[in-house]
């Protein structure tokens, strides 16, 4: 399953400058996850072509996901959780961090919504003494800020308008204080720090307990052969395939000037459709409920502007929908028959 990761990472590699990582020292958090996993994997392969960075550390509470990825000497991940202040103060200095780390599926975040807001505020705050003088951070932050708007596509100058009592109040709370945190380390550390506002990144190497709604999707597809949905399924959103996730992060992080990006895709669907698609790849049937009971504080849709991002980059091409959902359901259907991470 690893040669699905690597073939992805070569895609990457081919389509993004990283000539600036040159001898630099890098930090990912959340090594663990799906970017995480990807952003770690792309690094370590830039740095055994001789110009990539020299130093590359991720963080993770658990090991790495594609385990039997290849870490070089240069090459570490540390396990602790980043809520700890003991295991930020452990790290040293790097030229350049990526805050990765966070409770993305929100199964998780609403369960632990003060560890979630810990992750996106003192953790964040406390990886900022961690970048050398005149390096960068790039926090990853979420399409969910938007939450309330009402009138897609979203653009960076736009906030949304929920209240901090919101179901998902732990979570967006928590993103926007780490972007008010970036704009504060600008204005008085001296470094280059931004912010990717991240929606819906999907692809190969996720997890056997991955929540949301696609994993959702080709996990009761491939092991049940049905796939029900909660509600009529009539809300929207924009899939992102992880390589342009990647592509795009790491331009924002070494050549982004502006304090915020969005990063997302351009495949839209609705969440019906979307079970249409998996369950054509996986052989299920599809049921819709009768009775709605979907997810308290989910947005109606999500869609981002991504003219600065594109101007930035220049990326024109994008991973279709169709395409991205066969290589994750290959990817998960090999992970289930090995009996895959959990």
């Amino acid at each position: 399953m690893a040669d699905q990761v690597a073939a992805d990472v070569e895609v990457i590699l081919a389509t993004t400058d990283l000539a600036a990582l040159s001898g630099a020292s890098v930090l990912v958090t959340g090594a663990t996850g799906l970017v995480g996993t990807y952003l770690l994997a792309t690094l370590v392969a830039a740095q055994r072509t001789g110009n990539g960075p020299s130093r590359v550390v991720g963080t993770s509470r658990s090991g790495l996901l594609a385990s039997d990825l290849d870490l070089g000497a240069g090459a570490a991940v540390v396990a602790g959780d980043l809520t700890d202040p003991s295991v930020v103060a452990a790290l040293p200095g790097f030229d350049l961090v990526i805050h990765a780390a966070g409770y993305g599926q929100p199964g998780k975040f609403t369960a632990n919504p003060l560890a979630t807001l810990a992750l996106n505020t003192s953790a964040t705050l406390a990886l900022v003494d961690h970048v050398e003088p005149g390096g960068r951070m790039l926090f990853v932050s979420t399409s969910e800020v938007y939450s309330g708007l009402v009138v897609p596509p979203f653009a960076e100058h736009m906030i949304g308008t929920t209240s901090t009592d919101h179901p998902r109040a732990s979570y967006i709370e928590g993103k926007r204080a780490g972007e008010a945190i970036m704009f504060a380390a600008r204005e008085s550390r001296g470094i280059q720090a931004n912010s990717a506002r991240l929606a819906l990144a999907y692809g190969p190497a996720t997890r056997t307990d991955d929540t949301r709604v696609l994993n959702e999707f080709i996990r009761n597809g491939l092991l049940h052969g049905e796939i029900s949905l909660r509600d009529a399924g009539v809300a929207m959103r924009t899939y992102c395939y992880i390589t342009d996730a990647v592509q795009m992060l790491l331009d924002i992080a070494l050549r982004g000037t502006l304090g915020v990006y969005n990063v997302g895709g351009t495949s839209r669907t609705s969440i019906r459709d979307l079970a249409s698609s998996i369950g054509a790849l996986t052989g299920a049937s599809v049921t819709i409920p009768e009775v709605s009971a979907g997810a308290a504080g989910a947005p109606d849709d999500v869609w981002l502007d991504l003219t600065r991002t594109v101007e930035l980059s220049q990326k024109r091409d994008f991973v279709s929908l169709d395409d991205g959902l066969a290589r994750t359901v290959a990817w998960q259907r090999g992970l289930y028959a090995a009996g895959g991470p959990a």
